[in-house]
């Protein structure tokens, strides 16, 4: 990932609270789109302009072909608060974060973790993320659907992860059960994205806890109670089983693993 920094300039006389509304819509467009990572975004005021830096997937993410038809009407919208559009200022690599996936996959997954902050959308041959500009929209011109999800998502592996309150049986129950509300929405995104990519796309379906190693070997898909999803070896050294059917893929019980 990259990071850059926008710098807004005034052409005539704005408030504040102009402005800021200006370009924090054209920052949400931008997210909205997967074009920028993250969900605070600091603008800075100084010298007569506004300056914020970002997070990017790719180093080239806010390129014109890229936009959404949000982006493209919140930069217009930049005029009406006395603003030109923004320049670009290149900083560099993240040194902490994954670089974007580059090839074509020949399957990709829905996965993410609270950790994360990239694309939720990952190449099945490498784990790598692919930014969701890349494919195309996926409802109303943009993937606002794919982002809600993954932040819903991440706020509930955060809550099990804590275990510290009664809501993780909840939060866990939402991660790891194909009836959910949460994988009912994400399974939907994912027949959405194959639809739209012709890509065999998968949802990661988290596990944790069962009684012992033995039974989480031979446990049957939890959708359609195949047994036969078990894989020989695991993909990506992560997923232990495949329901091609049912297009999920899943770990042992980080419990017996």
């Amino acid at each position: 990932m990259f990071v850059t920094e926008l710098r807004f300039e005034c052409f005539a006389d704005t408030t504040i609270s102009a402005a800021e509304k200006a370009i924090n819509q054209l920052l949400e467009a931008y997210r909205a789109n997967g074009q920028i990572l993250g969900r605070e975004f600091a603008v800075a005021f100084n010298d007569g302009e506004f300056r914020v830096r970002l997070l990017m997937p790719e180093k080239g993410s806010l390129a014109h072909k890229y936009h959404s038809p949000w982006v493209k009407k919140a930069l217009t919208e930049l005029t009406e608060a006395k603003l030109l559009a923004p320049r670009e200022k290149f900083i560099g690599q993240d040194i902490n974060s994954e670089v974007s996936n580059t090839q074509t996959p020949s399957w990709q997954l829905l996965y993410t973790s609270f950790v994360h902050m990239c694309s939720p959308l990952r190449s099945g041959d490498n784990l790598l993320p692919i930014p969701l500009y890349q494919i195309p929209a996926t409802f109303n011109g943009d993937h606002k659907r794919i982002i809600r999800w993954q932040s819903e998502w991440q706020a509930c592996d955060e809550l099990q992860m804590a275990a510290a309150t009664k809501a993780e049986f909840a939060a866990l129950e939402e991660l790891s059960s194909p009836e959910s509300d949460l994988f009912r929405r994400g399974w939907d995104l994912r027949g959405r994205i194959e639809y739209l990519t012709k890509i065999p796309t998968y949802y990661y379906l988290y596990r944790v806890g069962g009684q012992d190693l033995a039974s989480e070997i031979t446990r049957a898909c939890p959708r359609c109670h195949s047994q036969d999803w078990k894989l020989d070896e695991p993909l990506l050294d992560m997923f232990h089983f495949r329901c091609e059917p049912c297009r999920i893929v899943s770990n042992l019980s980080w419990d017996h693993q």
